[in-house]
């Protein structure tokens, strides 16, 4: 039985390989706890590697740490040993989770596990994880409880795309879950008749865990009246995610119309007037469907249909944000924006010129130092670390476009670009700021009279949250550029004169 349970398991893997178009380049990543399951994947794929001697994966077992039970450093160890039983490469990560008062322990290390294997994968890796058809069952009927719908009861797939994984742009990860055909009573077999030494977490005894009560006191009563339960579960399941994917299909060709950018900050946004002309079902469906394109959480389904009462019936000029778990909605104009809440503006120097002495931060400024200055009028860029929506500030030299004259903030006696610089006795150092006063009277470069610069955030289509995020290049209190938008009329270079040029560059987005 453990033998032929073994030669399944490594047909199927096999399978799930070609059908996701694998080569040997693509790194194999097993979430090994060490526990019954785990260990018979990773005896799965010691034996997947012997009979794939002309295909080499590069294979690795990785243990999370969750410092939750006492015996958290043995079980590492134990998993070590094993690895190197197998001839197969170990990596452990220790993780700090988040616990506290209404935070659920199984959840949060969870979501502790997924973000430190995440953190190990590039372009094209591949997750393998023992997930059989008794968990297949345990994940539908939590889906039930929760009220999901197909979405949630589609439960989990053989082959899937993993969320939240880096530069996904690349090329996506994978995970696969080779077992999932698999009973618990075929795993308890084949693990005994192999005789594998496996981990028993004491903490899958306690019943206050939503699934180890359904594995202890629900799911048994079930298979005593139904044998055959997690078959067919596991049949739903899967007729579930085909109506999800046809759904997923069509919502996507109705939501595409209906999507857009924000001119300054190029985040995706949704069209409102679009959205409210559609039916009261097809509003919350491509909303639902616009906040997991950028992969944040959905709020309950009474609060979708509270949310979109309020986005679609706000006056234009309303500036309406509401806030969730993980998600903010905001309507800016016919605008609608998803977002994660955005953390404190702040700049951080990332190209390393000059020492930590150079860089005067506090809050939302940052003084330019002499070697800073030196640097950029010698041609090299400075990139400046901002927060969300943005990545980073470029500053770099040029000689054509609008751009503010070398000259204005560098030192007077600035003979030349080679020319060696010195602060001036006179003028202060060059400063990016964040959150200048709407007040602010500014002539762009473009407009022959001037603006208060709260009209200008309008004119650029700024949306009101991220005024205060937006940098500022500014000496002896005056405005000289604002990065993505204009270089004041009196800083502004001239005919080949040299200049620096601010470009913010946006976060990655999908």
């Amino acid at each position: 039985m453990s033998h032929t349970l073994i030669d399944t398991l490594v047909l199927k893997l096999t399978a799930l390989l070609e059908q996701i178009g694998a080569t040997a380049d693509n790194h194999l990543w097993l979430g090994y706890s060490g526990g019954m399951d785990s260990e018979l994947l990773a005896y799965t794929l010691a034996r997947f590697r012997q009979t794939h001697p002309k295909t080499p994966y590069q294979i690795s077992l990785v243990h999370v740490h969750h410092g939750l039970s006492c015996n958290a450093d043995a079980w590492a160890a134990h998993c070590r040993q094993r690895a190197e039983h197998y001839g197969l490469n170990f990596v452990l990560r220790k993780v700090q989770l988040e616990l506290g008062p209404r935070v659920s322990i199984e959840a949060e290390a969870r979501r502790g596990r997924y973000q430190a294997i995440a953190e190990l994968l590039n372009p094209g890796d591949i997750l393998l994880t023992a997930h059989h058809q008794d968990d297949q069952l345990e994940t539908l009927l939590l889906a039930l409880k929760r009220g999901q719908g197909p979405k949630g009861l589609a439960a989990m797939g053989q082959a899937q795309h993993l969320a939240q994984t880096p530069r996904e742009e690349s090329a996506p990860c994978w995970q696969l879950r080779p077992m999932l055909d698999s009973s618990r009573a075929q795993i308890e077999q084949a693990v005994a008749s192999l005789e594998l030494p496996y981990i028993n977490d004491e903490s899958n005894q306690d019943t206050q865990y939503d699934r180890n009560f359904l594995r202890a006191e629900v799911i048994p009563v079930l298979k005593q009246r139904w044998p055959s339960i997690a078959t067919t579960a596991s049949r739903s399941a899967a007729l579930c995610a085909e109506q999800q994917l046809l759904l997923d299909e069509v919502s996507a060709e109705k939501l595409q119309p209906l999507l857009g950018r924000c001119r300054f900050s190029g985040v995706r946004v949704l069209d409102s007037a679009g959205l409210k002309a559609l039916s009261l079902q097809w509003q919350a469906q491509l909303l639902r469907q616009f906040i997991q394109m950028q992969r944040l959480p959905l709020p309950a389904q009474v609060q979708l249909q509270q949310a979109l009462a309020q986005l679609l019936d706000a006056r234009e000029d309303a500036q309406l944000e509401l806030s969730f778990k993980g998600l903010l909605l905001r309507r800016y104009g016919q605008q609608i924006y998803a977002m994660a809440p955005l953390p404190g503006a702040a700049f951080q120097l990332l190209d390393g010129v000059g020492s930590a002495e150079d860089v005067a931060a506090k809050n939302s400024k940052q003084t330019l130092s002499p070697k800073q200055l030196q640097a950029l009028s010698q041609g090299q860029s400075l990139s400046v670390g901002l927060t969300s929506p943005w990545q980073r500030l470029e500053l770099t030299l040029a000689d054509s476009g609008p751009r503010v004259a070398l000259a204005q903030v560098m030192a007077p006696q600035l003979a030349s670009l080679g020319a060696k610089v010195q602060p001036s006795d006179t003028a202060a150092a060059p400063e990016l700021v964040m959150g200048l006063k709407g007040s602010y009277r500014c002539q762009p470069h473009n407009r022959d009279k001037g603006r208060e610069l709260k009209k200008l955030w309008h004119e650029l289509g700024v949306p009101p949250w991220l005024r205060d995020r937006v940098p500022l290049l500014m000496q002896n209190g005056r405005l000289l550029a604002l990065a993505g938008g204009f270089v004041e009329r009196s800083a502004l270079a001239s005919g080949s004169e040299p200049g620096i040029v601010l470009k913010l560059v946006a976060e990655a987005t999908s």
